[in-house]
């Protein structure tokens, strides 16, 4: 039996360094993979013995893609170990800051990092721009809509732009691609459709940035999220900053519903097969912590937009409440030091770097049988967890919440699809598109719930309380979701200071190397089985990784492939001005 070992590094079109190695039989399907970050993260570290308050400002650098999620976790868990409570517009606020990020994340991802595995840009210049209008009705009638501005001078001046880049030698931002690969499925009228949406994406994404920025300040990484609550108190007493906010969604949601939902449509039914057959399906062990609180009842007591819970073997049956207890991370593949696993509170973030296995022919491959990731491998109850868009939309379901069934069902009834193509790369694709639909909807519920509330007179932004007598030896998490999965920030305080801080993101969860039992990945779990068309063009990889959003800057930081010091740094933070 001939086998073959490809490497994939880096993994382009993602946030940070991703490597994957995968192991091919003599009919081209993935019988192994392992997934690798080669960066080093250090955040835990430097959060030591500072003072609980200022964390978030220094977890948000974490990651620029996420912006605002890690503050607003750090925040979360510092309140939670203080039992702050915060007032019912800093809730709002929070809701509309991290919901936007969600529309803006989820669209950038679908048409910038993700729709090149779908659509052949090459095969545009092939389309014609009259039959694309046809083909564009047809999709948006599927999602219960009209097309976003098809019309066939538009597909035509798409098509010559494209054609420009061609005949100057260099397509630029699509460079490097596989086309012609002959896993690309979609006509040439569905890949100038692609590219039309692409290129508007670019443009829309400014503006769905700046709802970010409206009420946290500036954007990426707001600043108006603190320990309390929230300062942006001057936007939302001004009724035309609410008032812009939404009609920057408004216009955001019109190219959700009329370009990006049809768009998922025919790419779904183009790939059918895929879905069908369940390539890229993975672990299916789903988790979410649950998110975008409801109402004010409490700080982990509130009605939740998105569950939280855990559901096994694909089985919607098998719906668990989630208890943070079960939580643990291990290191027996990652390069830090450490025996058993531990749970957050008590984890340790010690590098221990030994370097790569065998080389061969110039290239080094990871030495997968010891240390092989700077990714370390989180457990939930003894179980290899997925997180993100596919996981919240199956723990909705099985938990029976009726709004998440609801956008679910009228999904796949519109596709005329079975719920098990959910479990596929095609499906994880397909959920990340319907949440993008709930959630612009229940936007459109927060900001006017917010404008109510301020127009009643509720000005209320910030909880007092005395930081002398909360801080002493505390300690508390915020879970909630990112648009990536379920993302923790666990934190241990005494005498007033930071004694452990650990995160856990989404791609730590997905993208986590084999654990002490020798379990897959996510990541890894998805790709085996996978159909790779050519072995020097692994399309088939990149698509089912992609689908996953990674975001290795979120689980890793500092980078040397040879684990030497890279410097010492001493900050003095007792100084004033």
């Amino acid at each position: 039996m001939s086998k073959k070992h490809i490497v994939i590094d880096p993994i382009t079109r993602i946030e940070g360094h991703l490597r994957i190695e995968a192991v091919i039989d003599e009919n081209n399907r993935v019988v192994d993979a392992y997934s690798s970050s080669t960066m080093f993260r250090g955040i835990e570290a430097i959060l030591k013995g500072r003072d609980p308050r200022d964390c978030g400002l220094l977890a948000m650098r974490i990651c620029g893609v996420c912006t605002g999620t890690h503050y607003q976790r750090s925040i979360e868990a510092v309140e939670h170990a203080f039992g702050v409570t915060i007032p019912k517009n800093a809730r709002l606020v929070r809701n509309l800051i991290q919901g936007s990020l969600y529309t803006h994340d989820h669209v950038v991802h679908f048409y910038h990092l993700h729709a090149l595995d779908w659509v052949d840009i090459t095969k545009a210049l092939e389309a014609d721009p009259v039959k694309a209008v046809a083909e564009a009705q047809k999709w948006a009638r599927v999602a219960g809509t009209v097309p976003y501005e098809a019309s066939s001078d538009e597909f035509a001046a798409v098509k010559e732009r494209v054609l420009k880049f061609v005949k100057q030698g260099r397509l630029g931002i699509f460079g490097n691609g596989y086309w012609g690969n002959k896993h690309y499925k979609l006509t040439p009228e569905q890949n100038l459709i692609g590219v039309a949406h692409y290129l508007k994406a670019l443009d829309l994404q400014r503006e769905a940035a700046k709802q970010m920025a409206i009420f946290g300040g500036k954007n990426p990484h707001p600043q108006s999220i603190v320990v309390g609550g929230v300062t942006c108190v001057q936007d939302i007493q001004n009724p035309a900053r609410i008032a812009l906010y939404k009609q920057l969604h408004k216009e955001f949601t019109d190219f959700i519903k009329r370009a990006y939902l049809p768009d998922v449509y025919m790419a779904g039914t183009m790939y059918a097969d895929e879905a069908l057959d369940g390539t890229g399906g993975g672990l299916k062990n789903y988790m979410s912590y649950g998110d975008f609180r409801l109402d004010d009842t409490g700080f982990y007591n509130a009605a939740l937009l998105f569950p939280s819970g855990t559901v096994t073997g694909g089985d919607l049956g098998s719906y668990q409440p989630l208890d943070q207890r079960k939580i643990v991370e291990d290191v027996t593949h990652s390069w830090y030091e450490g025996g058993k696993p531990l749970h957050p509170y008590d984890g340790q973030t010690i590098p221990n770097y030994t370097g790569f296995g065998r080389k061969e022919n110039g290239i080094a491959y990871l030495d997968t049988d010891k240390k092989y990731s700077w990714i370390k491998a989180p457990v939930y109850d003894d179980t290899r967890m997925e997180v993100g868009p596919l996981a919240r939309m199956v723990v909705g379901v099985a938990a029976g919440d009726a709004r998440i069934t609801k956008y679910v069902t009228n999904f796949l009834k519109r596709g005329n699809l079975p719920t098990s193509v959910l479990f596929s790369t095609v499906g994880r694709t397909a959920a990340r598109a319907i949440e993008t639909e709930l959630m612009a909807d229940a936007i459109f519920e927060w900001v006017d719930e917010l404008a109510a509330n301020v127009a009643a007179g509720d000005h209320s932004t910030w909880t007092e309380f005395d930081f002398a007598k909360v801080s002493k030896d505390a300690k508390g998490y915020g879970m909630a979701e990112a648009p990536r999965g379920a993302l923790g920030h666990w934190v241990r305080i005494e005498n007033g200071k930071v004694a452990n801080y650990q995160a856990i993101v989404p791609s730590t969860w997905n993208a986590g190397p084999r654990d002490y039992k020798g379990r897959m990945g996510a990541y890894e779990s998805s790709l085996i089985g996978t159909k790779v068309a050519n072995a020097e063009e692994p399309l088939e990889i990149l698509r089912t990784i992609h689908s996953f959003d990674p975001c290795i800057a979120c689980a890793v930081h500092l980078v040397d492939t040879k684990g030497r010091e890279l410097g010492v740094y001493k900050v003095d933070t007792s100084c004033t001005l």
